[in-house]
């Protein structure tokens, strides 16, 4: 396992690729007795997704996910052919369309809302950020003056720059404020060091204890680094905002199976009733297919306002 990690890390696979595929490659020693998947061969892999398919009756995407990872561990782990794979059964996508809250339910939910869980997920719908870009945004990240948000390594390793909304300039401003003072009193203690990505700790080694790699939200407690023995202040956990806005969504009543992702949802399509091109929407979004971004015309479609045939019936 400990060669997966590092051909994951080699290719700059993200955090959570890197554990989701530890655990699917971890599941598919146990289905093969624990025998090593060398030893398996290639051929093992239809038996498994086959296997997750019918007994584990998971969705097509975690059926997806489990293939990736059983590839990633053949072709670039172990750098084994596989081959066609004959027999995979590969269970059915669902076309779905993604659930997005009206103008005055989002500002009925936002306004159950206070402290810092509350400008989080304002920034969720004023930026159309996914939770872990919104955790992981740092002080740097934050251009007040040109009213930019600029995200680091997105889904897809990818960056972007994004609107910042003007009402949210001065919290944002006291915020930055906090997490400096927050900084100095961790220095003085010999802490105030934040985690770099790949090998930044190694190029700048002074750039980990500066403000401007500090976490915009940070977390509340410092960890000690095992590798370096730095103490660390990482970023708050996505679970505070989730949980905050699932309790906004029920004070609200709001009864739509809602999450704080549709949050970015409604930024999507609220733009593109608003008139904003659809492309525009894609760069602000990060998506890479436009195909992606155009289902939000569906969406933005089906809750505009439209009169029953029925309606005009009675009419007449």
């Amino acid at each position: 396992m400990d060669q997966v990690s590092v051909v994951c890390r080699r290719r700059h696979l993200s955090s959570r690729t890197e554990q989701a595929y530890r655990f699917w490659i971890r599941r598919y020693i146990h289905f093969h007795n624990r025998q090593h998947p060398r030893v398996v061969g290639a051929t093992g892999i239809v038996a498994f997704i086959n296997h997750v398919a019918t007994a584990g009756a998971v969705a097509a995407s975690t059926q997806s996910q489990a293939l990736n990872a059983l590839l990633f561990l053949y072709r670039d782990v172990l750098e084994i052919e596989v081959g066609h794979l004959s027999g995979l059964r590969r269970i059915q996508r669902r076309e779905r369309l993604p659930v997005a809250l009206s103008m005055d339910e989002v500002a009925v939910a936002l306004a159950q809302m206070d402290g810092i869980v509350a400008l989080m997920a304002h920034l969720l719908y004023g930026s159309g950020l996914r939770v872990t870009e919104c955790m992981t945004l740092r002080v740097k990240d934050i251009d007040l003056r040109a009213g930019l948000i600029h995200v680091r390594a997105g889904k897809g390793g990818k960056d972007r720059t994004t609107v910042l909304p003007g009402q949210l300039e001065h919290p944002l401003q006291r915020q930055l404020l906090r997490v400096a003072s927050l900084h100095k009193r961790d220095r003085a203690r010999g802490a105030g060091f934040a985690p770099l990505p790949d090998a930044l700790q190694r190029k700048y080694p002074g750039a980990s204890q500066s403000l401007a790699w500090q976490f915009l939200f940070p977390s509340r407690v410092v960890r000690t680094c095992p590798r370096t023995g730095c103490r660390l202040r990482w970023h708050a956990s996505e679970s505070g905002v989730q949980v905050a806005f699932k309790t906004a969504l029920h004070q609200a009543g709001i009864a739509k199976h809602a999450s704080v992702h549709t949050l970015r949802h409604s930024f999507a399509t609220h733009l593109l009733a608003a008139g904003t091109d659809i492309r525009t929407i894609q760069l602000l979004l990060g998506h890479r297919n436009l195909k992606t971004t155009m289902i939000y015309i569906h969406v933005e479609q089906a809750i505009r306002k439209t009169v029953s045939p029925l309606d005009r019936l009675h009419a007449r």
